[in-house]
């Protein structure tokens, strides 16, 4: 699906089932075609012909449209698919097409779970009583061919939480994420991580990386995003807590903030109510090259941010806002990454109460510098084990052949 946080997490499997020798094709937005095609895919423009507005434009929360899509398209989009003779589907939770296309063609279907413990019962569940749910007449009709036509009885408007695979499930963390219990929702399950290869990071840029911090920012520079999808339905409130953010940065003179929109529309309306003098507002930033300056992270904590976040070593301050963020905010902290910046999700945030969080993780940073050590020793454990990981899937795949 279109969804750049979710690309970024197949791109490694890509890379390393091309680096094998395996053709892969990749079916996404043809705006990814530079990321896909530098990680050896073929792409294949999956919405140009088949636009998902077409399908569902009215749906919410917005991945139900992902599921009308799958079951308004599935016939001609099983037809595009059927001469590359597949011996392997792999597709992230969210593309119930891909779920889809392998039970069409009689061929093993492996899943790329979609963020951090998101286990299908509980899940389910708290969709159940979403005040976001609104669910249109085409996505029930998507759903009734899934289940009648497309070998899908469990089909419901909610599939994109619920399409896991009995061949095998990538968790993209490190196993210390879930306990033994928590695993047991995603069994057969091999962990992969979130982040690119090391090869991958390493490699020197083709062009220099942008400086966001004014020289001489010492370490208190701070990096404020709550991601992009967090902007189709909480604009509100994550509008206000970064207002108190910018003013509680703002109140520190030796202190320099950076705050995202994540790619965000939103930073075209509201961008200006957070310029401070010693603020920079941004509508997208390089993650990478940011959190390679930046001494705290105030995050949603989305999965990529949260990984990169471990693996740069820049301590957390917690806003988590809905899905699976509360989650991973909770373990985050358990582990001693991260601090929490309000009691509950969106809860609401005053200035002085930013200013004393984001100056109380400063201050241990000593302390949580030991604990993130420690985390991103088990994301490199996590990467280097991918070996065996692309090995499995080399060998589902070569059983089909057979």
């Amino acid at each position: 699906m279109p969804e750049e946080g979710h690309l970024r997490r197949l791109l490694p499997i890509v890379r390393g089932l091309h680096a094998r020798g395996h053709g892969v094709h990749v079916f996404t937005h043809n705006r990814f075609l530079p990321q896909v095609v530098s990680a050896g895919g073929i792409l294949a423009d999956l919405f140009s012909r088949w636009p998902i507005e077409a399908a569902d434009a009215e749906s919410r929360p917005v991945p139900c449209r992902y599921v009308s899509f799958a079951g308004h398209f599935a016939d001609e989009i099983v037809a595009a698919v059927r001469p590359l003779r597949p011996s392997l589907v792999v597709y992230d939770t969210f593309a119930v097409i891909g779920r889809v296309v392998a039970a069409d063609l009689g061929v093993p279907a492996v899943n790329v779970c979609a963020g951090h413990n998101v286990a299908p019962a509980p899940f389910l569940l708290q969709l159940a009583s979403d005040p976001r749910v609104a669910i249109a007449p085409a996505c029930h009709a998507a759903v009734e061919r899934l289940r009648s036509r497309h070998r899908m009885p469990d089909a419901s408007p909610f599939a994109y939480v619920n399409s896991l695979s009995e061949t095998l499930n990538i968790y993209c963390e490190p196993p210390d994420f879930l306990t033994p219990a928590e695993r047991q929702a995603f069994e057969p399950i091999a962990f992969f991580g979130s982040l690119p290869s090391i090869e991958h990071i390493e490699m020197p840029p083709r062009h220099p990386r942008p400086a966001y911090f004014p020289a001489g920012a010492g370490g208190r520079r701070i990096y404020v995003s709550f991601g992009t999808v967090v902007w189709r339905y909480y604009a509100a409130e994550a509008l206000a807590a970064m207002e108190s953010l910018a003013d509680a940065i703002a109140a520190q003179p030796d202190m320099h903030g950076v705050i995202s929109f994540g790619g965000s529309d939103a930073a075209d309306t509201h961008g200006n109510r957070l310029q401070r003098p010693n603020v920079r507002v941004e509508k997208r930033v390089n993650q990478w090259a940011v959190l390679g300056e930046a001494d705290l992270f105030v995050t949603h904590h989305g999965l990529n941010s949260t990984h990169e976040s471990i693996f740069n070593r820049v301590p957390m301050l917690s806003y988590p806002f809905f899905w699976d963020q509360p989650g991973l905010a909770a373990k985050c902290q358990a582990f001693g990454i991260a601090r929490p910046l309000a009691p509950v999700p969106r809860g609401r945030l005053a200035a002085d109460a930013a200013a004393a969080a984001i100056g109380a993780v400063l201050q241990q940073r000593a302390t949580l510098a030991e604990r993130l050590e420690i985390a991103r020793n088990r994301e490199l454990a996590v990467m280097a084990s991918r070996g065996q990981v692309l090995d499995q899937l080399a060998a589902i795949a070569q059983a089909t052949r057979r």
